[in-house]
């Protein structure tokens, strides 16, 4: 059996932003998959380095995970991607940071890949990045995006240009399928 070759985003760093409330699955599972392609992941978050984020397997708690970079010390120019993962309380306070939008909003200007999961696409929405955009979510936001002037789709994964975005945890492969092609054609 071949080992497999976990060089092929060796040099890519991503950028995944979250806090509370977020879904574990969502955050875990690509974080994992691009790790094991070789990529450099950061948990960057509104709450300071070294604190605690409380994910969640739907409605349950479930781990924790140690911020590694405070929003406010994060620059865009330093990473290839932003994950933003769902649950429906971490998006929701994310909207509510201005400096969490500010850095999403810079990575939409710098024609970043950006890469949203389930609720995730609800913080594009204030950065101003969906308008004119093909976008997918979890079938709840599907009014705001609109109401924002996104194309909306119930499709497992959706790319349009270096946006990606998907429904919901089941979706996960397709996502990280999605990330992998857009990363390694950069």
């Amino acid at each position: 059996m071949a080992t497999p070759d976990n060089s092929q985003m060796k040099e890519t760093r991503v950028a995944i932003l979250m806090t509370d409330g977020v879904e574990q699955a969502e955050y875990a599972e690509p974080r994992r998959f691009l790790e094991q392609q070789g990529a450099r992941v950061t948990l960057i978050s509104t709450k300071n380095k070294g604190e605690q984020v409380q994910a969640y397997n739907h409605a349950q708690p479930a781990a924790r995970y140690e911020v590694e970079l405070n929003v406010r010390d994060a620059k865009p120019a330093d990473y290839d991607a932003l994950v933003l993962p769902g649950g429906v309380a971490n998006p929701d306070q994310l909207r509510l940071h201005k400096e969490a939008i500010t850095f999403i909003r810079e990575f939409g200007r710098e024609d970043k890949t950006i890469a949203a999961i389930c609720h995730g696409p609800w913080t594009l929405i204030d950065a101003d990045l969906v308008k004119g955009k093909h976008v997918t979510s979890w079938p709840s936001l599907e009014i705001d995006l609109r109401n924002a002037g996104a194309e909306w789709s119930d499709e497992e994964v959706v790319v349009d240009g270096k946006l990606i975005t998907s429904r919901k945890p089941d979706d996960i492969p397709a996502f990280n399928q999605a990330l992998q092609q857009q990363l390694m054609a950069a």
